[in-house]
């Protein structure tokens, strides 16, 4: 798919934004489970959005799974031009979740944990939260702290207190399932659907 450029603020993403990178050269979305999410395209400097980019920043939208869904990532970072090319950096918006205060609450239960962090946002939060993990616990958060630190990865996190889960970031959705995927069976097997492997040493 040719990602697709909006402007900073965009909410919907039904539209074709400012318009489609067309002369996009290449794009990598790499997404890992419950950790980085990001996007990495490159763009020649003679692009008719270069010069937006480079100002204004904005959000790229691409489709980077089997769903064929759109998932929009915020312009952050860019390289200097090579051979006229600019390699430019991007992470999903639910990085913006970062910038999101929680105030301190209580919860005994995944799901109202999850609740909580819409309700004791101290900031504007326009994401919506939601989860299939009825697992029951002690949640406290006794200091303000941002959304996305309180998601996992730390001491006292949902993840942390609640037990393993995979989270799904859809746009501005938040989604906690006690498993994302499903087990169809299927195993990998050399010579039948992996046909070479490589190791390596580093020194």
């Amino acid at each position: 798919m040719i990602p697709i450029l909006y402007r900073p603020d965009e909410i919907d993403f039904l539209s074709n934004g400012l318009g489609r990178l067309t002369e996009c050269s290449s794009c990598l979305v790499t997404e890992e489970r419950n950790g980085i999410f990001e996007c990495e395209f490159k763009y020649p400097i003679t692009g008719r959005f270069y010069q937006t980019m480079i100002e204004d920043g904005g959000i790229v939208a691409v489709i980077h799974d089997d769903k064929h869904d759109i998932q929009p990532f915020d312009i952050y970072s860019y390289s200097a031009p090579i051979d006229g090319v600019v390699t430019f950096y991007a992470h999903h918006i639910s990085y913006r979740l970062s910038h999101i205060i929680v105030s301190p609450f209580e919860a005994v239960s995944c799901a109202l944990a999850i609740d909580g962090l819409k309700t004791h946002s101290q900031n504007k939060n326009v994401f919506t939260f939601w989860t299939n993990k009825a697992t029951a616990g002690n949640f406290v958060l006794s200091h303000p702290d941002n959304i996305r630190a309180l998601l996992g990865g730390q001491q006292g996190s949902i993840l942390d207190v609640f037990g393993t889960g995979e989270y799904e970031f859809d746009k501005y959705a938040v989604k906690l399932y006690l498993n994302r995927g499903v087990d169809t069976g299927v195993t990998i097997r050399y010579g039948k659907n992996m046909m070479d492997m490589e190791r390596k040493f580093d020194e």
